[in-house]
């Protein structure tokens, strides 16, 4: 990379200097996406936190470990947010719990995101979170549509009872002192019962950092087109902290355009970079005003993809680590001519010597087809109907904890 800034950089003084260059592209470069301008935004704050571009990862459970964060965080500067943990699973000392709660030794800030339905949990999680584990920001997911999750009320559920989404929020921002605490919602859970409006004021006045709006509602999952507009609703209500849009960034185009379209201060980039580290490379550059490449060749996703490798090996151990690649594959080599042997080869791999032989036998001059060029990747399941606990609509202002079962972890935002 030609950035001349360190990758991951959070500033704390004023955004990089505009960088001008020609943006013209000809007819046959069509994975080099055109910028010709700067886009009016500024650098992202979330507390103390100032980041440039104003892009943040999107925590996804499986996928946004230190490794992966770590990896993108060398191809491009943000805001790397880690999986989801449980508040409960926290609070009561789960071993699996802390360990997806690490962070890299030199990873800041050291960004969370946690999951929980009762206020004096979340409010302890917090605590510990900030007290034992160091970290500097801790983000509410407030976004999750898993039907075992929304059939106790938790997840996307919970912003329908407002006076329980207060109290979780409200306990969480004062256990964090001067952490910053934000929140990730949806829309809603249908389109009869949308709360995002409620919830995105109601988490302002309780003292968030930010709010981010997942443009789906539960019903929805992850199909269809997220809604722009409801971002912009959004930042038109909530007034005196950032509002951040997640939903169809698949190219650095998208972000730029959803900002424009949406007067949103930042974007939050979840299953468009899955197989695709080089995407923050392609935010920077889209941020800055300058053409951002979006489809290297085979080569360059092989080294990525090895590098990933080594990562995830160094960090669980060669037999996890070589496991957990596997599910990258697909995303890595999506629309790439490459033939389904060497995909099923690689994913058979049971050493990490094996997996990087057999990515050596891939033709590097191979290039992906411009039909392929920001096609969605990752879940896109849905519509499903969303089921909740039995009289779950009769009082949006009842505070009562909706009980252990709701503190389920499991993913999804």
């Amino acid at each position: 990379m030609a950035e001349s800034w360190h990758p991951g950089w959070v500033m704390s003084a004023s955004r990089p200097a505009a960088t001008t260059t020609s943006s013209t592209t000809s007819s046959t470069t069509p994975t080099t996406t055109p910028v010709t301008s700067r886009p009016s935004v500024g650098p992202l704050r979330i507390g103390s936190h100032e980041v440039w571009p104003p892009v943040v990862l999107a925590p996804m459970a499986g996928v946004t470990n230190a490794p992966f964060r770590d990896l993108c965080r060398a191809h491009g500067a943000g805001l790397y947010v880690s999986e989801m943990i449980s508040s409960r699973g926290l609070v009561e000392g789960h071993d699996k719990t802390y360990r997806l709660a690490r962070f890299g030794p030199d990873e800041t800030p050291r960004s969370i995101q946690l999951y929980g339905t009762d206020p004096s949990v979340m409010g302890e999680a917090v605590r510990r979170l900030v007290g034992e584990l160091g970290a500097e920001h801790v983000d509410l997911n407030f976004g999750c549509p898993v039907r075992k999750v929304t059939r106790h009320g938790g997840g996307s559920a919970l912003p329908w009872r407002r006076k329980l989404f207060q109290a979780v929020v409200g306990e969480a921002v004062r256990g964090a002192g001067p952490v910053p605490v934000t929140v990730k919602l949806r829309m809603g859970i249908d389109d009869e019962h949308l709360t995002y409006l409620d919830a995105g004021t109601i988490a302002e006045a309780e003292g968030v950092a930010a709010v981010a709006l997942h443009a789906r509602t539960a019903e929805q999952a992850y199909s269809g087109r997220a809604r722009w507009d409801a971002i912009a609703a959004l930042k038109a209500a909530v007034t005196s902290v950032p509002v951040l849009g997640n939903g169809d960034i698949w190219l650095a185009r998208d972000a730029v355009r959803m900002v424009a379209e949406t007067g949103c201060d930042g974007v939050v980039v979840g299953r468009g970079c899955l197989g695709r580290p080089w995407l923050f490379a392609d935010l920077v550059a889209a941020f800055e005003g300058r053409p951002a490449h979006s489809a290297p060749p085979v080569g360059e996703v092989v080294d990525a993809m090895a590098d990933h490798a080594r990562r995830l090996c160094e960090w669980h151990g060669e037999a996890t680590g070589i496991r957990d690649i596997r599910k990258h594959v697909g995303w890595y080599l999506q629309g790439y001519p490459v033939g389904p042997v060497a995909r099923r080869r690689l994913v058979e791999a049971d050493t990490l010597d094996a997996f990087v032989t057999r990515l050596g036998d891939l033709d590097r001059s191979v290039t992906l087809p411009a039909a392929a060029v920001g096609l969605p990747r990752g879940h896109q399941h849905g519509p499903r109907p969303v089921t909740v606990p039995e009289g779950f609509w009769l009082d949006r202002d009842d505070p009562t904890p909706l009980g252990v079962a709701a503190d389920a972890l499991t993913s999804g935002g």
